[in-house]
């Protein structure tokens, strides 16, 4: 049973969206807030590397391993009970971090905090796939990709003003503290404005494939998230296991009555390619923010206020290039998705032009316009690619082709982040806090991986636009022309 969307007018429609992306908008600010407020939770809270290190990756994972059971449970029962669920679970999540006496409650809280997070999410697409049509949806798509690019870039930048105001012993608490008192105002109001659910079949659910996909997830997530923290190599013969595990959930859903992901949405062209798009192209970009920060922080000493501010163009760049491209993708489709990778690979070249040119402190000046190109890519990049990737998804199965979508997005965010990462501390060895040519010779090297990630998804881009021209041509092509009998002498 899904919800039934109400003959409403135009208004109460977008009233509706802007209660779902508020939530989105506190669900992926929290992904990248935390980031800067890490020295303020050490200090604050005496905790370890390895503690610091669950803070971050136990959201991530808990995110992650939800999404698409979550998306399910939405679109077979009720969006609207499903979303108000999260939407109640993280603001109760957030508040406990906030008040944490110990890094033990915190981590918990943030592993809490995912799980909601991953009910959320997936929720906000599918009332997009039932609400919106035609043009509107694309719009309301490139209202959800500003958010999206706008609270990645933001988190930085919110969390050093707030640990700024509140000081560095007690700061961090005001990073979960804000959650608060928004959570608690758009309950009653997105229990008023989102749409009720409708009388029909109450659909089950595929509690053996919720496992193994869970687990699938899990496992191969884990020596991404932990690869700082895991030495050997041991740590990667779970990768394979995952993929076993991923096999046998796809053998499990091929037989289940009511699968949890049906499986003919990869048939789709648009739904494939788009869901490879969107894990390479997540692999890369979010681990800018990453080793940015750090390379502005502990190699130029710059505050976490002033750090968070150097990430701003690229803000500014989404948000308006999301917005665009919201308009834009009817008309344009995937070539506007390529456009915008090429000019994010463009940007990226450019800041390492600048930072090779320039590594000293006034960096952030020199990065600042390629870091507006790359930004207004991403928005190219990030809402038309799902606008295009859930364009032949059906609304009932929106929850959950989001959900599959976005699980993928949150695994390229691992892998990307543990890959650049990895090279970027290579790099930057043993060096102190700043010496400022080994922080900046590790973000050069950083931004190499993720320029190959984004260049990765720039090719599979440019694959789909070839495949699309040549079913083209082939329909142009006239059938042959039987040939007539010989005439008899």
């Amino acid at each position: 049973m899904t919800d039934h969307a109400t003959p409403a007018d135009g208004v109460r429609r977008w009233q509706a969206l802007a209660v779902c992306l508020v939530a989105a908008f506190m669900t992926l600010l929290d992904v990248s807030i935390v980031n800067v407020a890490l020295p303020s939770i050490r200090e604050g809270l005496h905790a370890s590397e390895a503690s610091l290190q669950w803070i971050l990756s136990g959201y991530a994972l808990t995110f992650g391993l939800v999404l698409v059971p979550a998306g399910r449970l939405g679109d077979a029962r009720s969006r609207r009970a499903v979303f108000l669920a999260g939407l109640a679970l993280f603001t109760l999540a957030s508040a406990v971090a906030g008040v944490a006496p110990g890094i033990g409650w915190l981590i918990g809280a943030r592993l809490v905090q995912g799980v909601a997070g991953g009910v959320l999410t997936p929720q906000v697409a599918g009332f997009i796939q039932q609400l919106f049509q035609g043009p509107d949806r694309g719009r309301a798509f490139g209202a959800l990709g500003t958010v999206i690019g706008v609270a990645t870039a933001a988190g930085p930048l919110t969390g050093g003003a707030l640990i700024a105001l509140a000081g560095p012993q007690e700061g961090w608490r005001w990073v979960f503290y804000v959650n608060v008192p928004v959570g608690l105002a758009a309950l009653p109001i997105a229990h008023r404005l989102l749409p009720a659910p409708g009388r029909g079949e109450r659909r089950g659910l595929d509690v053996p494939g919720v496992v193994l996909l869970g687990a699938a997830v899990l496992v191969l997530m884990l020596p991404f998230v932990q690869e700082r923290q895991w030495h050997g190599a041991l740590k990667w013969l779970l990768v394979p296991a995952a993929l076993l595990l991923l096999a046998a959930f796809v053998r499990r859903e091929r037989r289940a009555a009511a699968p949890m992901v049906d499986l003919a949405l990869f048939r789709h062209r648009s739904y494939a390619l788009g869901s490879a798009i969107a894990l390479l192209y997540f692999a890369g970009f979010t681990g800018i923010f990453f080793i940015f920060t750090l390379y502005l922080q502990n190699g130029l000493g710059y505050s976490a206020f002033g750090a968070g501010l150097a990430i701003t163009p690229f803000a500014l760049g989404s948000g308006s290039g999301a917005a665009a491209g919201g308009r834009l993708v009817a008309h344009y489709g995937r070539p506007l998705v390529a456009g915008g990778l090429a000019m994010v690979a463009a940007g990226l070249v450019g800041a390492w032009i600048a930072v090779e040119l320039h590594p000293g402190g006034g960096v952030a000046w020199l990065t600042a316009a390629p870091l507006l190109l790359a930004g207004v890519g991403s928005g190219f990049v990030i809402s038309p690619n799902q606008t295009i990737t859930l364009s032949e998804v059906p609304s009932a199965e929106g929850g959950s082709a989001a959900g599959v979508l976005q699980t993928g997005q949150r695994v390229g965010t691992a892998v990307g982040i543990a890959g650049v990462g990895a090279v970027f501390f290579a790099a930057v060895g043993g060096a102190r806090p700043g010496a400022a040519e080994a922080w900046a010779d590790g973000f050069r090297r950083g931004l190499v991986v993720i320029l190959a990630f984004v260049v990765c998804a720039l090719a599979a881009a440019l694959a789909d636009l070839a495949l699309n021209r040549r079913g083209r041509l082939r329909d142009r092509v006239p059938p042959p022309t039987p040939a007539r009998p010989a005439a008899r002498r």
